[in-house]
């Protein structure tokens, strides 16, 4: 196709095509002669018919209005630069055709426009205008057409991939503020979105996750408002499943990508197990400890605490130590220094002291006086060296400053 001469066919795929353009130097041609008086100059945008800014080429300015774009000879060229914009100067007054080039030598745009001494004139090349598009061939016009609704529909997963972040940040500071109804509606209305912005497995983990988080501490808080009034709250049972729901989608979701996330995997295990734990499924808190601590393992010895501290919990309020010594016993493999787990060890093994055939004497199970040993070798005016110490007494059992602890078969990670 021609317009005035020029020839523009294959222009749009030129512009849509060019990612790296050749930058030219200043000037790169200006007439042999200096022109007398005042001379002009001129600068502008050139952008193609997406809006998106050319990003290289030349812009071309001839007053031989008489050949065709090949045999024309052009008085001056200007570079266009990464941003689309160029400029030039020393230019003699006159009345110039203006030929914007891509990267590629193609002309893709021209106009004509005087040029007056000491001006600086901004002449712009819009290919957007609607008679370049109308002028285009409808092939290429139908390409850039697609290519528009694909942009289109880019941005726009683009922008709610921003506001589904900034809800997730939202929450985040919410929940730690103690703000759970805002950061479970925030989640909530996230993760009802979600499905729309076609993001990944692992990152839609991540707002059920969090979601989790949300609904997880507005059980605590509950809870712990009911217990201060001594009293008994309903609600707080079905917000503990809600949690241990969203927890539980996390981990499926995360499970389910191409590359699932370790960190998403640890945290949602590690708080499901929180959770489930205070519904007093104690088994299934223990399966999800032993998860996040093989998706983390470094950091093992952390959910063996949790764990072991979300068993004491239950045992404080039930009676029943189920567990926990196992708990602490993978505790203890993971890092034998944590003074904590051989008092949840302790704990969890003081319930089975028996009175001995003389009716007076107490007799500890095996483990028991080693745990409190060992608690107080490592943490002599630790927070439970009390506890400990009066359990040695109850034994009559002596305290042992240098007390070294039998060697332990590491616990099996699951």
């Amino acid at each position: 196709m021609k317009i005035c001469g020029m020839r523009i066919a294959g222009v749009l795929t030129a512009c849509l095509l060019s990612l790296v353009w050749l930058m030219l130097p200043g000037r790169m041609m200006a007439q042999a002669v200096e022109p007398a008086g005042p001379t002009a100059s001129i600068h502008g945008h050139v952008q193609d018919p997406l809006g998106v800014a050319l990003a290289g080429g030349v812009v071309k300015l001839s007053t031989d209005r008489g050949r065709n774009t090949v045999n024309r000879n052009f008085q001056y060229q200007f570079p266009i630069d990464k941003s689309g914009d160029y400029k030039g100067t020393g230019i003699k007054p006159g009345t110039y055709l203006m030929v914007a080039f891509n990267d590629k030598g193609v002309d893709v745009d021209y106009q004509t426009s005087p040029l007056v001494g000491g001006d600086d004139k901004a002449v712009d090349f819009d290919m957007t205008r609607k008679a370049y598009i109308d002028a285009m061939p409808p092939a290429e016009r139908d390409a850039m057409e697609q290519t528009k609704k694909a942009n289109a529909e880019i941005m726009a997963k683009n922008t709610k991939i921003e506001n589904l972040n900034a809800s997730l940040k939202q929450a985040q500071a919410d929940t730690a503020a103690g703000n759970y109804a805002a950061a479970i509606k925030a989640m909530t209305d996230a993760t009802t979105a979600v499905a729309q912005a076609n993001i990944a497995k692992s990152d839609e983990a991540l707002l059920w996750d969090k979601l989790g988080d949300a609904q997880l501490g507005d059980a605590v808080a509950a809870d712990n408002a009911a217990k201060a009034a001594k009293t008994v709250d309903p609600a707080v049972k079905d917000k503990l499943a809600a949690a241990v729901t969203s927890y539980q989608k996390a981990i499926s979701l995360n499970s389910a990508a191409d590359k699932p996330n370790a960190v998403t995997a640890a945290a949602a295990n590690n708080q499901l197990g929180t959770a489930l734990g205070r519904l007093g499924k104690t088994q299934d808190a223990a399966a999800a400890y032993d998860a996040a601590a093989a998706a983390d393992p470094q950091g093992a010895v952390k959910y063996y605490i949790n764990e072991s501290v979300t068993l004491y919990n239950v045992s404080v309020t039930t009676g029943k130590a189920d567990g926990l010594v196992e708990a602490a016993n993978k505790a203890i493999a993971a890092d034998p220094t944590r003074a904590d787990a051989y008092f949840f060890k302790a704990e969890g093994l003081a319930p089975l002291i028996t009175m001995g055939s003389d009716g007076k004497t107490l007799v500890a199970p095996p483990g028991l006086v080693d745990a409190c040993n060992m608690y107080l070798k490592l943490a002599p005016a630790g927070v439970h060296a009390g506890d400990m110490k009066g359990i040695l007494a109850g034994l009559q059992e002596q305290v042992q400053t240098n007390y070294k602890a039998p060697a332990t078969t590491p616990a099996k990670k699951k």
